[in-house]
């Protein structure tokens, strides 16, 4: 069963992402993308000594559900359907599961990392499948303005969902650096938008999001690791800033939240942190690259944001931390730091959240 499960990765070994074409800078080398200052340790090698169980590391890997419902208050647990619009500073944010969220405010509807595909995986019969189906049907989504990509994992870039989504709604994509030949392979006639980190896109008069930085890397085979470019998102509104973060690490040693704290300096008025608390065990292997919850609080109050949002957990199984783990980890984690739970919501596929204007 486990050389099944890497049998995607397995298949993939000379094609993929072409190195970008642009000059040396602070996040590329002239041939890959990199963290500044935290350097990747992680290799193909050491992902097979966790998921092979090879040498000390042995699997501890826990068993899900096969299946499991939304939770939404929808027929079906489904979340109810979305109002075509949300105007002026109310924030509505409905979770589609796992990292996938609509954001619906000055006007605007905006997709996060959509994916609503079987699989995260680059075949349709192996590889991580969701136990749950996506919170919000895609026949009820509103009219899509903007879809935002993190970063090119499978779990977060679907080409399957985005051509579904541009065939019915042609919106602009925002994607970091070197994203568009991996979508405009598939989908010919997306309207990709690339940037590197600190640079912005307006997508209205009201809303402009400026591309950040964030611990992690990227890669579609096992032959085009950190070939493009992953970024976190602010979203800037009149009614207050978004954070988002489609997947990190949270640093280490002296360095351990400092982009998090960096971003609360750069963005006073955080209104919403949205920051992955899922995919942490083993922690010797996914450090690097995934926040635990205790992290993703302590992130949060680096941010200084008024209320945050988990996700990026229950929907694909990709590590061994058992399926409810992730959300019990967030209360104890909470509780201890003296956060109102009400403050930092982990949203199941189909729960919907008006975010207060206020604390």
């Amino acid at each position: 069963m486990k050389a099944l499960a890497l049998l995607p990765t397995l298949l993939l070994a000379a094609c993929g992402t072409p190195t970008y074409q642009g000059a040396p800078s602070a996040n590329f080398d002239g041939t890959r993308f990199f963290n500044p200052d935290r350097p990747q340790t992680n290799t193909f090698g050491t992902f097979l000594k966790w998921r092979l169980g090879l040498g000390e590391h042995t699997s501890t890997r826990a068993t899900w559900p096969i299946y499991a419902a939304p939770r939404g208050t929808g027929e079906g647990g489904f979340a109810p359907k979305p109002a075509a619009r949300v105007e002026g500073n109310r924030l509505v944010v409905t979770a589609i599961g796992h990292a996938s969220f609509l954001l619906q405010t000055q006007g605007l509807n905006v997709l996060l990392d959509p994916v609503m595909a079987e699989r995260a995986s680059p075949v349709s019969f192996a590889g991580p499948k969701r136990i749950t189906p996506p919170g919000l049907r895609l026949e009820d989504l509103p009219p899509i303005d903007a879809i935002l990509i993190s970063h090119n994992h499978y779990d977060h870039l679907c080409l399957e969902t985005l051509e579904k989504l541009v065939k019915a709604y042609n919106p602009t994509l925002v994607v970091p650096l070197n994203n568009a030949p991996t979508i405009l392979a598939t989908v010919p006639t997306a309207r990709v938008i690339e940037k590197d980190w600190g640079q912005s896109v307006a997508l209205s008069p009201a809303l402009k999001v400026t591309l950040e930085p964030m611990q992690h890397w990227s890669a579609r085979t096992n032959a085009d690791r950190r070939k493009a470019l992953w970024a976190a998102m602010v979203l800037q509104t009149p009614g207050g800033d978004i954070y988002w973060v489609g997947d990190s690490g949270y640093g280490l040693g002296d360095k351990a939240g400092v982009w998090f704290a960096e971003a609360g300096q750069k963005y006073p008025n955080l209104r919403l942190a949205i920051l992955p608390i899922g995919a942490y065990e083993p922690r010797w292997f996914m450090q690097y690259s995934h926040m635990n919850p205790a992290e993703a609080v302590s992130a949060f109050q680096k941010t200084k944001a008024r209320y945050a949002i988990g996700h990026h957990f229950g929907v694909f199984q990709l590590t061994d931390e058992p399926w409810q783990q992730p959300v019990d980890d967030l209360a104890q984690a909470l509780k201890a730091a003296k956060i109102p739970p009400q403050t930092f919501q982990a949203l199941w596929p189909g729960q919907v959240w008006d975010v207060p204007t206020t604390p």
